[in-house]
């Protein structure tokens, strides 16, 4: 509706056709649904790694890994080379994202681990052959042996993106890592600091 909103206002405005009243403004849009907030609780982080340990996709456990020690999505840890990973300076640089903008990622040491361990000769894809949809189906069948209710792949970018805050990163400095492009859409992760905030009012 907004796609078409935004649409017949551009030929309005700019093409000028002769439309007296946009439709699409006039009718109500549904409500958004809201934000999912799912994390990890107790035991299921080493339920899922216990799990994608038995899956017979090697790649998935460095991948599950790398997605909650560094927020990235899983299209981009998929699409990563190892031309964009520097290990000696702990970054990941990623070209194109999801909002078409690149960024910068800081690598934890577990996630340098991960990566270090990896086989191969360090050269084109960091994991070679995979696909999103592979990761899609190893993902779904390690969570279900896990018991995971209600927990999906884009749960591991949310969780990353909590642990930030608790290690007591900005927002600025979270959006950074994250690449979201405005900082309201991490309010809904800052509450996991009010704990910290009201010690320090002491």
């Amino acid at each position: 509706m907004a796609l078409l909103a935004h649409v017949l206002k551009i030929a309005s405005d700019e093409w000028g056709e002769p439309f007296s009243k946009n439709p699409f403004r006039a009718v109500r849009r549904p409500r958004e649904a809201a934000p999912r907030d799912r994390r990890f609780s107790a035991g299921e982080e080493a339920a899922l790694l216990a799990a994608c340990d038995e899956a017979r996709a090697t790649y998935l456990r460095p991948i599950v890994e790398l997605a909650f020690e560094t927020a990235m999505r899983q299209s981009e840890i998929v699409g990563l080379d190892w031309s964009r990973v520097n290990l000696a300076r702990r970054s990941v640089h990623l070209t194109m994202t999801k909002n078409g903008t690149s960024r910068g990622v800081p690598l934890s040491l577990r996630a340098m681990n991960v990566l270090s361990q990896l086989p191969g000769d360090r050269l084109g894809p960091v994991f070679p052959g995979v696909t999103a949809e592979a990761v899609k189906r190893a993902f779904i069948r390690a969570r279900n042996r896990a018991s995971m209710d209600n927990f999906r792949f884009h749960d591991l970018r949310h969780e990353a993106t909590s642990r930030l805050f608790e290690k007591g990163l900005t927002v600025p400095e979270v959006a950074r890592i994250t690449g979201h492009k405005t900082w309201t859409m991490l309010e809904r992760y800052t509450h996991l600091q009010l704990e910290d905030v009201a010690r320090r009012l002491d």
